[in-house]
């Protein structure tokens, strides 16, 4: 977003390529952070919590999802999260288990869709080059699904961060004990803020470790879809 908004800055014009990115950010909060969010709602209601479905949390309405902040994240840094869905682990007959798990989900969802948006990309790349690369709407379909792709994975990397209110931070439920595990929850008000301030900096000063651990995940995907197609159309 930031070489978004210096583009117009320049009085040079937007480009074709980031104006599909601005697409791609809003499909992701409008589509994907539901997909994501009903995910652990869905899993816990599996589990044995119904406590997600029965707040209404299995649904594609984006506003039952919508955190703003993470939704600023996600616009500026391609990094973001939604309104995290409650669970009741009291609720789990292994609750530590069961608890993990429900946060796995979401991440997990993101990169199926992934993976859906990669196969789409090659389907759509495949249909331009049979075009003869003269067909401009299919060069922009393979571009979007290629960028929502990747934000999708993002997202999954992103949320497995071990720090509260993010998926990660659930995960460690299975691994700390319970003591550690609700002394750092005792922070969670006040580290997105931190996050959000760290990933500010990382960004001013062009360091972007996220960016490089989505970067190979993503071209792994990228690499397992590719091969295929490779074999079929080569």
């Amino acid at each position: 977003m930031f070489t978004i908004i210096r583009e117009i800055m320049s009085g040079e014009g937007i480009s074709i390529e980031s104006i599909v990115q601005i697409f791609v950010l809003v499909f992701i909060v409008v589509c994907c952070n539901p997909v994501h969010e009903s995910a652990h709602a869905w899993m816990a209601d599996r589990l044995g919590d119904p406590t997600g479905r029965l707040s209404g949390r299995i649904t594609m309405n984006p506003m039952r999802h919508l955190d703003p902040i993470g939704a600023i994240m996600l616009l500026l840094f391609g990094f973001g999260y939604a309104k995290p869905v409650p669970v009741n682990i009291r609720n789990f007959k292994k609750r530590k288990q069961y608890f993990a798990i429900t946060a796995a989900a979401g991440p997990v969802s993101n990169l199926l869709l992934a993976l859906l948006f990669t196969v789409l990309e090659a389907v759509f790349t495949v249909l331009f080059v049979k075009a003869g690369g003269e067909n401009g709407l299919l060069e922009i379909a393979a571009t979007f699904f290629r960028y929502a792709g990747f934000i999708n994975v993002s997202l999954a990397v992103f949320n497995l961060i071990p720090i509260p209110p993010l998926d990660g931070s659930r995960l460690l439920t299975a691994l700390l004990p319970d003591r550690i595990y609700y002394k750092i929850m005792q922070y969670e008000r006040y580290s997105m803020l931190a996050l959000f301030a760290l990933l500010f900096l990382f960004d001013r000063i062009d360091v972007h470790p996220l960016t490089w651990l989505t970067t190979a995940v993503f071209g792994a995907i990228r690499w397992l879809v590719n091969l295929p197609f490779g074999l079929i159309f080569r």
